[in-house]
């Protein structure tokens, strides 16, 4: 079911480029299906989007927009425990969030210079929120809680409703978190509507959160035109264990991630065999019992290993550089370790701080950055719904002194022009 590479060196190298390599790319088919979605949509508007979602989600509805009296009451039909459990998951999130915001700032000279940054939250943001068989409400708390904390100035939540029927988890979501308005429609039509913007949908700075391939291709091409979160892979995580780790935990976070995509990776490293074939037992035994146990085998035979490495420096290394998604420390001194795992998404420390922890309820952003990204990109943030602008105020007698500077460096760059502007303000009487 799962590799098992125990030779070390060349051969988990090998196996790591693999990895790397590893990738769901848009075939030449759904990117061109992708594109024509989006120009009928840019070109038709609100008939476009009708269209499409006749053909895509079973019928149009009256309305694109979900009124909000009806967003309440379909909340209401959420299980009022699980309605509970997301308002202590967003307690936490707001509470680690809140924590992220940055404030405007200014500083002054002696001459009268006056120079700042303004910071504020973008003026209107796009939600994409699954609506099918892959409905998370979890998802709805980390992209929406962080844009309001933000000061985003309007959040539209667009989710299709298939058979007339909206998901009353993600409306309860959607309350807990400040959604202004949700719209009832989905799939690449819907990303269109909201980069766009028709007749009834407004035209948005920002589209965030999952969909499926035809989300993200659309998403990807309308970059530029708005701005995304990021262009997301297949879920993985690797974990790094010693002597001292628990097979059954192993075991158990590594199909965590395997059951959400087959073009899932769960990977583990450790530094005992005996360790590494204990847990490819316990692979064996937790999946009969699980409901995906189809989707996990197949993750965890096409892109599952078991790497087993002479050292954790060896293990340290190569968990930099796969730069994984999500990374779980299982060793006798986690903390030993923080300052040498330089890149991931998220990590997680210790037995006692699986995956799913931080999935739903710790409080950190679940949505983190795939195939080896976590190079470069960060987790999603209270920064991601902000832009900055920069000011600078001069007086004459402050601008003076520096004139001949900047001629200088402009007529070396050949800007003649630039340093014109310079110029006639020195020349003033």
């Amino acid at each position: 079911m799962i590799k098992i590479v125990t030779e070390g060196g060349a051969s988990a190298r090998e196996y790591v480029k693999l990895l790397k390599e590893r990738n769901r790319e848009a075939g030449l088919k759904v990117e061109n299906a992708v594109a024509e979605i989006l120009d009928t949509v840019r070109r038709d508007g609100d008939s476009a989007v009708r269209m499409y979602a006749d053909r895509f989600d079973g019928g149009a509805p009256e309305s694109l927009e979900l009124p909000r009296d009806q967003v309440e009451a379909l909340a209401e039909k959420a299980d009022p425990l699980f309605v509970e459990s997301l308002k202590k998951a967003a307690a936490n999130i707001r509470d680690f969030h809140e924590r992220q915001k940055q404030q405007s700032w200014l500083t002054t000279r002696e001459d009268g210079v006056l120079m700042g940054q303004r910071i504020r939250g973008l003026s209107r943001v796009g939600l994409y929120v699954p609506g099918g068989t892959a409905a998370y409400p979890s998802s709805v708390l980390m992209n929406a809680i962080p844009a309001k904390i933000a000061g985003v100035g309007e959040l539209i939540m667009a989710t299709p409703v298939k058979g007339g029927k909206a998901n009353p988890d993600i409306m309860a979501a959607a309350l807990v978190a400040g959604v202004d308005r949700v719209l009832q429609v989905g799939g690449a039509h819907a990303v269109a509507a909201l980069a766009y913007g028709t007749e009834s949908i407004p035209k948005v700075d920002k589209i965030v959160g999952p969909g499926n391939i035809y989300v993200a291709t659309a998403k990807k091409q309308l970059y530029g035109t708005v701005d995304i979160d990021m262009v997301a892979g297949p879920s993985e995580i690797l974990v790094l264990a010693d002597e001292t780790a628990n097979p059954r935990y192993l075991a158990a976070d590594l199909m965590s991630q395997a059951e959400h995509d087959p073009m899932a990776s769960a990977i583990l490293l450790t530094t005992s065999e005996a360790i590494a074939r204990e847990t490819a037992a316990e692979l064996e035994r937790q999946v009969q019992t699980l409901s995906r146990k189809d989707i996990i085998l197949e993750s965890l035979s096409n892109f599952g290993a078991i790497l087993v490495c002479s050292t954790m420096e060896e293990a340290v290394g190569f968990a930099n550089e796969l730069a994984p998604e999500h990374l779980e420390v299982c060793v006798r001194d986690p903390m030993e370790y923080i300052g040498r795992l330089d890149n991931a998404g998220s990590v997680f420390l210790g037995n006692y701080s699986p995956e799913p922890l931080g999935d739903y309820f710790a409080g950190p952003n679940h949505v983190l950055p795939t195939s080896g990204t976590a190079r470069f990109f960060s987790p999603l943030s209270v920064d991601s719904f902000v832009k900055k602008s920069s000011f600078i105020y001069y007086t004459r007698s402050a601008l003076l002194p520096q004139a001949d500077d900047i001629i200088r460096l402009a007529q070396a760059e050949g800007l003649t022009a630039h340093a014109n502007s310079i110029q006639v303000r020195k020349e003033e009487p």
